[in-house]
């Protein structure tokens, strides 16, 4: 029993020795960083450290994320107050100002619509010595229901017209196309 015992140490020994020495040698067996540049480099010692920093810079670069742009929404999709202030009116007065005409006044207000009396937003505007023009909003949404009153200066509208009421996309040019449309139909700011 005592040889079975012997037997079995020994055994256990050399196969411990053997894991022992494979482990080893698989730790100092890597090469180092030096050693692969040089093989890559051809014992080159200036493109050592260049090739250094060329991996580096390759590995930095692929790990950076790629970010998308964010898109700006369309001055249409803007809250209504916003459009029209800052895009609608602005964009009609150089328009008025570009056929050579002046606006005397002009702004959107939340008050009674002219001929029908019910309470919306109104673009009222006056172009000097030429005509006057209500661009009103069921609602406060450039979608809504639109209407158009027009008048000859220091005079009352008579007559309150749909506006855009086929169109499915309203854009800022459209309305401003749409307005001098109506304009030039009344022969209130040029002849046809």
């Amino acid at each position: 029993m005592e040889e079975n015992l012997d037997i079995n140490n020994k055994v256990n020994n050399e196969n411990s020795d053997n894991i022992t020495k494979s482990n080893f040698e698989e730790i100092k067996e890597p090469k180092s960083e030096k050693d692969t540049n040089t093989a890559l480099n051809n014992g080159n010692s200036q493109s050592n450290s260049v090739s250094k920093v060329n991996l580096k810079n390759e590995i930095d670069t692929s790990v950076k994320p790629v970010t998308k742009p964010i898109k700006e929404l369309p001055i249409e999709k803007k809250p209504f107050q916003e459009f029209i202030n800052i895009h609608l009116i602005p964009a009609l007065i150089e328009e008025i100002n570009l056929r050579g005409l002046k606006v005397n006044n002009i702004n959107l207000t939340n008050t009674n619509r002219p001929i029908a009396g019910d309470k919306c937003w109104v673009i009222d505007c006056e172009i000097k010595d030429t005509c006057n023009f209500w661009l009103s909003f069921q609602k406060e949404d450039i979608s809504s229901l639109k209407s158009i009153s027009l008048s000859k200066p220091n005079q009352k509208p008579s007559i309150i017209e749909s506006f855009l009421i086929d169109e499915k996309r309203i854009t800022l040019k459209l309305i401003i196309s749409r307005i001098f449309q109506r304009l030039n139909g009344q022969k209130l700011i040029g002849v046809n």
